[in-house]
């Protein structure tokens, strides 16, 4: 049986494109574009001293034309490249293949159809042969004939199709060429108004650094909107990559997408490409030409490979290296960022030596001591304690600074892990983490005679809070303000997340959750009552065990509710019964004053 070829429904590919390939018909004249440079960039490897490098374009009379003096096509060329879809075996013999082009000729031609129902292209070979015009039509038929044309070279000329004249308007035309294209290695003009300049920004020659940082902050203006806080520098040599980053001016959250502007051979690929950073360098907006990096298919994205992940492991890598000749040569500049995107420094610190150590040395912590940098605070306090909440820190900061126990607040997005991380810059560093139940340790103890006198007291103070799993002691210590503290230790606040989580499971968990509290220790956690506060030794005197019962659950209510513990049931129930109690007794009190004064 003969074989046979498949028909190609040229308006299905075409659908094909406009709704699946590329994200707008706009993309267009991005590809007349590449098709003209192309052209230029395989004279300039034919013809000795690199002939060609002009692209014209023209708006005249509704129709758009599309000139250049780049190499051109033979007859026969034009029949394997432009009539053939999806065919590459030519194009590769041709050399269009080679790395050197932005693109293919074939199917980028085709985007044209997105805008125009005919493609007219008259092209002269600069090989020899004579001028050719091939017409291709959206239904799916094309004519080659002859054609009158002086210089080797190609003009593509499109009307369009009813809907598309706007895309084809000068302005937008001229829009379209300075987006794609202002950075070309060519002379691009739209209807005689140059496009091109002096390519790449961060390329222009300029008298003295501080010149082209202005340049570069203008451009970044231009392009952003902000003035950047500082601009990098970026050079990738294995991807062909060089570029700009704009530190932002202002704080930005980790989880916002950061867009970057990205060329292809100083074509724009996309304004908008994603994950060429680390994920922690969020606090930068990039401007990057590439010449090795792949794009995708549509030619609006970048191809995730190997080449692209070592790309943004490089850039990574030139950020780190800015900040840490920052805190080498600038610190104050180094702190301004620090506390304008300091989460980013944090996260690379989490993995990196080098940025640990900056964090170490200059990012200030939240301390029982007032704001100041782990490292300072090491020297003052050597065998400082850390609190993992924030809420543990707020609850414990002035207590423990009173006993002369430094505290840092390490319950923010990452703290936790970097000062558990510091004995990686020196294994003699050693900040721990505070048990709470440590602090009773520092509290001073009443002298014999006095513990002997409040036996009483303590044992109806016990019988008061025995139900809700605490123990009642009696210490010294400042603040002498604070009344009373409650402390739990990690043992005792684990077995009280186990009973609650009990409580709330269903038979089979509860078993097994009453199996796991069995094994662990008996820590209770403490309700210290501080005798050098006035209140507490009023209610340490009192003989009444009903007045001591209700007084001291006030305490321990009060405690809670000053130390942000959550609350239990039986807690709030004991809270207000205590509340209820002691102003009934304050209201029948004979010493209350009468109603009639």
């Amino acid at each position: 049986m003969a074989e046979q070829a498949f028909q190609v429904d040229l308006r299905g590919v075409v659908d094909l494109l406009s709704r699946h390939l590329y994200a707008s018909p706009r993309v267009y004249l991005r590809e007349l574009l590449q098709n003209a440079v192309d052209a230029i960039t395989a004279r300039g490897a034919l013809t000795e001293g690199g002939a060609g490098g002009r692209v014209e374009i023209e708006t005249d009379g509704g129709t758009l034309r599309v000139h250049d003096d780049g190499i051109g096509l033979t007859a026969d060329e034009v029949h394997t490249l432009l009539a053939t879809i999806g065919r590459s075996s030519k194009r590769d013999e041709l050399g269009f293949a080679r790395h050197d082009f932005l693109g293919q000729f074939g199917i980028g031609l085709l985007s044209a159809f997105l805008v125009a129902d005919e493609i007219e292209v008259v092209t002269r070979s600069a090989k020899g042969g004579d001028a050719v015009r091939w017409t291709g039509l959206s239904g799916g038929s094309y004519r080659v004939e002859p054609a009158e044309r002086d210089q080797p070279g190609t003009t593509v000329s499109l009307r369009p199709r009813p809907g598309s004249s706007e895309l084809l308007s000068p302005p937008v035309v001229a829009d379209l060429a300075r987006t794609y294209g202002s950075l070309l290695p060519v002379d691009l003009t739209v209807d005689g108004v140059p496009i091109t300049a002096d390519g790449p920004p961060w390329q222009v020659a300029h008298p003295d650094p501080a010149s082209r940082r202005r340049a570069l902050e203008r451009y970044c203006e231009d392009l952003y909107g902000f003035t950047p806080f500082d601009v990098v520098d970026l050079d990738v040599p294995e991807a062909g990559l060089t570029g700009v980053a704009f530190v932002l001016p202002q704080p930005v959250s980790p989880a916002a997408r950061a867009a970057h502007r990205v060329y292809l051979k100083r074509m724009l690929l996309a304004e908008n490409v994603e994950k060429l950073l680390p994920e922690w360098a969020f606090f930068a907006r990039c401007v990057v030409d590439a010449g090795e990096l792949r794009p995708t298919a549509s030619r609006e994205a970048l191809y995730e490979d190997e080449l692209l992940d070592s790309a943004r492991q490089g850039l990574g890598d030139v950020l780190r290296q800015w900040l840490v000749r920052l805190s080498e040569t600038d610190p104050g500049r180094l702190r301004a960022f620090l506390r304008l995107h300091q989460l980013g420094v944090k996260a690379m610190a989490l993995h990196d030596d080098e940025m640990l150590r900056i964090v170490d040395r200059w990012l200030d912590y939240e301390t029982s001591a007032g704001p100041m940098t782990l490292h300072e605070f090491r020297r003052r306090h050597p065998d400082g304690r850390f609190t993992p909440s924030v809420d543990e820190f707020r609850r414990l900061s002035s207590v423990a600074g009173a006993q002369g126990v430094g505290l840092v607040n390490g319950g923010y997005v990452h703290d936790s892990e970097i000062i558990e991380r510091l004995p990686a810059l020196d294994p003699d560093i050693r900040l721990t983490r505070l048990d709470a139940a440590e602090l009773t340790t520092t509290f001073g103890v009443l002298d014999p005679a006095a513990e002997l006198r409040l036996r009483p007291f303590l044992a109806a103070a016990q019988r008061a809070v025995e139900r809700l799993g605490c123990e009642v002691v009696v210490r010294e210590f400042d603040p002498a303000s604070l009344p009373a503290l409650y402390l739990t230790s990690r043992d005792a606040q684990f077995r009280e997340e186990l009973t609650r989580a009990r409580e709330e499971a269903d038979e089979l968990w509860a078993d097994v959750l009453g199996a796991v509290n069995a094994t662990t220790g008996v820590d209770r956690p403490q309700l210290v009552l501080n005798h050098r506060n006035p209140l507490t030794r009023r209610v340490t005197s009192l003989s009444d065990d009903g007045l001591v019962e209700l007084a001291v659950q006030a305490l321990y209510g009060q405690a809670l509710l000053l130390g942000h513990h959550p609350l239990r049931p039986a807690d709030t129930a004991v809270l207000n019964r205590s509340f209820i109690g002691l102003l009934e007794w304050a209201v029948h009190s004979p010493e209350a004053p009468s109603e009639h004064g």
